[in-house]
């Protein structure tokens, strides 16, 4: 059973419910075409993360992101 988790800053309220449906079937699309997996056991979770949450280089992103990085 394939598992893809899907880990995206929260901006702007989040993503949509049409935007995560997306997500979930490309995902689940490349696995069955690339790899063969069964679209019927393949599992994808979508974790938004608060922007103060991630970091990168010693930096939030929040602050990243102000100074348009």
């Amino acid at each position: 059973m394939p598992y893809v988790n899907i880990k995206v800053t929260k901006e702007n309220g989040g993503l949509s419910k049409e935007e995560k449906q997306k997500l979930i079937e490309g995902s689940t699309r490349l696995l069955q075409e690339t790899l063969g997996k069964n679209p019927n056991t393949t599992v994808v979770t979508i974790d938004e993360i608060d922007m103060d949450n991630w970091g990168i280089g010693a930096e939030q992103i929040s602050d990243r992101r102000k100074k348009g990085q």
